[in-house]
């Protein structure tokens, strides 16, 4: 399966919160949680150029999105969700390599993520160490929270 990561599109955002819920969902959580945290995980149009949204697709088909917010040295992966569907082919490797690629290009040292307990194993595969805990405004939980040193791209001569 080919994994292709592009720039978000503004008409898109309705679709990508709805690709975003459906990845929460995956995990379990009821509809009354969803709804809960439906503010925080909403992308309007007006975000998508503004929190560097880039979209993976897996073989031609929307897969995940991720969102990186803040400016440099450190920022913030906002959202990284992948579509229930997609989840198990590589798209979430690729799209967090891709935003610290770029975050890199743009200046970032580093990138806060307030990870949901279910997907914190996976950015600690992805080289991110926890650094404590942050208490989610939406849900009043106490959420991990890591950083991921961004690396700047290797420019050949």
């Amino acid at each position: 399966m080919a994994i292709s990561v592009r720039p978000g599109r503004p008409a898109e955002a309705a679709g990508l919160t709805e690709l975003i819920l459906r990845s929460k969902a995956h995990w379990g959580y009821d509809e009354a949680f969803l709804a809960q945290c439906r503010p925080a995980l909403t992308l309007h149009e007006d975000q998508v150029e503004a929190h560097r949204t880039l979209v993976a697709e897996l073989d031609g088909r929307v897969a995940g999105v991720v969102t990186v917010t803040g400016e440099p040295p450190e920022g913030e992966i906002d959202l990284l969700f992948i579509d229930p569907w997609a989840i198990g082919h590589g798209v979430g490797r690729v799209l967090l390599d891709e935003a610290t690629a770029a975050a890199a290009v743009e200046g970032f040292e580093s990138l806060l993520i307030e990870s949901d307990p279910q997907a914190e194993p996976f950015y600690l595969r992805m080289g991110a160490v926890r650094i404590g805990e942050q208490v989610s405004p939406a849900t009043g939980r106490a959420l991990p929270l890591l950083r991921l040193t961004v690396s700047a791209p290797i420019l050949e001569q």
